[in-house]
């Protein structure tokens, strides 16, 4: 061991993004990922979503790796995929599915429930750090737990659809750069900011401009001053 000063490096983005069904969640992914690359072919998606991100192919040319099974193997070997096709950005849509599966794989083993998690969590664990390990930026969506709630709309009482706790393992939020929570009218707000970025500032729409902006802090860009990434610019 040997102690040393701290240094600034360059790094790959690990960012989330939650929300709702039909929150934006793959949309937004995909405009942040342009705006980090600037060329749809370095765009890889691996879809747990029945083919949604599919539905947003008018926007370019990016590449799709539609999975067969959730299990948190499987997700690692699309990531090894991605990577070996140079993908710059690999968009994970979604990792609930990751969660739900081993959920199930739990449930159906025989036996003590909780020395059980034994078998499960190596599985969980070995996928979060392929995450963590990848030498591309990494965006992961997770689907929100949906209720809803009374809001007051023209003087009238209407039920509006709303995302509570995020459908993983509980605290994985630990382990990204930044968590974004994009609300039902498409707009976000950073409940986790390493970057600086976002913190404190109100709820934004998601553009290129956001990856642009996530890119700079990447490759250490420094600004000329903190307003260089203020809201306006962001959501330009």
């Amino acid at each position: 061991m040997q102690l040393r000063k701290t240094m600034r490096q360059a790094a790959k983005m690990r960012l989330a993004l939650t929300g709702a069904s039909g929150a934006g969640k793959t949309y937004s992914s995909l405009l942040i990922a342009y705006g980090m690359t600037n060329d749809w072919s370095k765009i890889a998606v691996i879809d747990s979503e029945n083919c949604s991100a599919d539905l947003y192919a008018h926007l370019g040319a990016y590449n799709v790796l539609t999975l067969d099974s959730f299990s948190p193997e499987t997700y690692i070997e699309a990531i090894n995929i991605c990577e070996e096709a140079g993908a710059e950005v690999i968009i994970i849509d979604s990792i609930s599915h990751c969660w739900d599966y081993l959920l199930d794989f739990h449930s159906s083993m025989q036996g003590n429930s909780f020395t059980n998690w034994s078998k499960v969590t190596p599985r969980q664990n070995a996928f979060i750090q392929r995450i963590l390990s990848s030498n591309a930026h990494i965006i992961c969506t997770m689907r929100s737990k949906q209720d809803y709630v009374l809001s007051e709309k023209n003087g009238k009482m209407v039920p509006e659809k709303v995302g509570l706790k995020s459908v993983q393992r509980d605290n994985v939020d630990y382990e990204f750069t930044a968590v974004l929570d994009i609300a039902m009218n498409h707009r976000a707000t950073a409940s986790k900011d390493r970057t600086g970025l976002f913190t404190g500032r109100a709820e934004f729409q998601i553009t290129p401009q956001v990856g642009k902006a996530i890119l700079a802090w990447c490759n250490n860009v420094q600004p000329q001053t903190h307003s260089s990434y203020d809201t306006a610019r962001i959501t330009a």
